[in-house]
């Protein structure tokens, strides 16, 4: 009776260590079966602000009532958002002015690739207030009536990175193009698709 019993049980003792075993085995056969990692292209932060930069500065008339002067915009990774910030100083002056004052406007983005001349461009941009702490709050209300224009303006489609002939040699020879722009926190990572066969 006890043999019986016992011997079942001592032939399901090792099922267990075989079950737990499998699944290791299949990981390492889809780590080899795995395709090798795809060619990527790295900006740099500092490239990224070196691209933006030749474009500024800027000014952006007002109804004939003042200028608005729009200095080098500082960027700011967000990785979590997949997105940009911009900070850029604001000078306004003009004859509705008496004097200059100095305040800032924010803008996030979005980054696409142009491939008919190889750049990485701003676009999907949210604006977020101009602030202008010395005017009154009835002129910044009015300004930021402006400030989607503005916007517009300063950032939409502006070229923050142009990728070289020689960057896109090796990705090319294996029929590959940018796909995909990854905000990261050191700067962008580009990766590359399959070309399309149209």
């Amino acid at each position: 009776m006890h043999r019986r019993f016992f011997l079942p049980m001592l032939l399901c003792l090792p099922l267990p260590g075989l079950v737990w075993a499998a699944p290791e085995r299949e990981t390492e056969a889809d780590a080899e079966d795995q395709p090798p990692k795809q060619p990527s292209y790295k900006v740099s932060a500092a490239q990224l602000q070196a691209g933006v930069a030749q474009r500024f500065p800027l000014r952006y008339p007002v109804a004939g009532l003042m200028n608005l002067d729009v200095q080098v915009p500082t960027l700011r990774l967000l990785p979590a958002l997949n997105r940009l910030n911009a900070t850029m100083v604001v000078e306004a002056a003009g004859p509705a002015l008496n004097r200059s004052h100095q305040g800032t406007l924010d803008v996030e983005f979005a980054l696409r690739y142009e491939a008919t001349d190889r750049t990485v461009r701003a676009h999907q941009l949210r604006l977020a207030r101009l602030q202008f702490p010395s005017l009154q709050p009835s002129v910044v209300a009015l300004l930021n009536t402006y400030g989607p224009a503005l916007a517009e303006r300063t950032l939409l489609e502006v070229v923050v990175h142009t990728l070289r002939p020689q960057d896109l040699a090796l990705p090319d020879t294996l029929g590959m193009q940018p796909g995909s722009i990854t905000v990261t926190n050191e700067g962008l990572t580009i990766g590359f698709v399959p070309k399309s066969l149209s």
